[in-house]
């Protein structure tokens, strides 16, 4: 009899994740399960959005003046709730904040940061397309005590695990913890996500491309040449490509993660350092996309290696199959 159990749960594979490691104390674990109970209670409310009153804006804004969705808020708050009492996190911070995140004096102590971006792709919110939940999680810099800033603006390439749930036909929960990237997909008959995407290995060349074409006339010459490129008719190379954009940051990864491709969102004469942000969004999608075994770029540099020096950086990046990433990073730097 195979004694591989029929279903695996995220909690129980979690759980024999951490039993590899002798060493472990359950906090880094604790943190994981909070987290799917976070994509639980968010996934319960955006799917009777449209039966309850939490679709349309808030009067509220952030701190960048962006108008907050009802989701939004409700979102970042259930982030913050769920996770804040653990006991294994010093500091945390959110997309929709402005600083930092300090945890309540009497749960510091803990070895963690939780880095989220609560719903992207909000601006889809009332038309009922994919959103999702993106996190990171690093470990603590500082010695002990509570947590700071530079805590939470840590390079990429300290995650220690980082992963999404995307809210779509289906609710998958997706992460990393450096050893391979696994997806799990939530049962609502009972209540728990099951393994269903296990080592996901992204292809090494696609055939779609996601970029707001809107914006072509903004681009730099090398990205518009690029995409120009991707267009042409070439049977040698399987071009040309098809073009799938969702916008949602989340959701047009998520495919490119399983079919293979390139997500691009450069720099461009309206947001000449790019626009979305390193910490929140980028960093974590990196991580996932470099564990499957593709790569993520600024169009030059490693993603990753990025040193950030604001909590809310705004970078270019360039994320999908090896190869296309590297075609493109060809175009960029006029070797192409």
């Amino acid at each position: 009899m195979d004694s591989k159990p029929k279903f695996m749960t995220l909690e129980r594979f979690i759980l024999e994740q951490e039993e590899k490691y002798p060493s472990a104390t359950g906090g880094f674990t604790s943190v994981l399960h909070g987290l799917t109970l976070a994509a639980k209670l968010i996934w319960r409310e955006v799917s009777k959005a449209g039966l309850v009153n939490i679709l349309g804006t808030t009067e509220e804004t952030n701190f960048t003046g962006d108008i907050l969705k009802k989701l939004d808020l409700f979102a970042d708050e259930t982030m913050y709730k769920t996770m804040y009492h653990s006991g294994h996190l010093c500091a945390m911070a959110s997309e929709e904040s402005n600083g930092f995140i300090q945890i309540p004096e009497k749960y510091v102590g803990g070895k963690y940061v939780l880095i989220y971006d609560p719903l992207d792709g909000s601006s889809n919110i009332d038309a009922n397309i994919t959103i999702g939940t993106i996190f990171g999680i690093f470990k603590r810099i500082s010695n002990s005590g509570p947590g700071t800033l530079e805590d939470c603006m840590q390079p990429g390439y300290k995650q220690i695990a980082a992963g999404y749930i995307i809210y779509g036909t289906s609710t998958m929960f997706v992460y990393t913890t450096g050893q391979g990237v696994h997806g799990f997909t939530l049962d609502p008959s009972v209540g728990e996500f099951l393994l269903s995407h296990e080592n996901i290995i992204i292809p090494k060349k696609g055939k779609t491309y996601s970029i707001n074409e809107g914006n072509f006339h903004f681009w730099d010459s090398q990205t518009q040449r690029y995409a120009n490129y991707l267009k042409e008719i070439d049977s040698s190379t399987n071009r040309p490509y098809s073009l799938r954009y969702i916008g949602t940051m989340v959701g047009d990864i998520h495919r490119t993660l399983l079919y293979g491709g390139i997500f691009m969102y450069p720099s461009d004469k309206i947001h000449p350092n790019g626009k979305l942000r390193l910490m929140y969004e980028c960093n974590p999608m990196a991580f996932v996309v470099e564990q499957a075994g593709g790569k993520a770029s600024d169009g030059h540099k490693r993603m990753l290696d990025v040193v950030p020096t604001s909590l809310h950086q705004q970078v270019p990046i360039i994320i999908g199959s090896t190869d296309d990433v590297n075609i493109y990073e060809d175009f960029f730097s006029n070797r192409r």
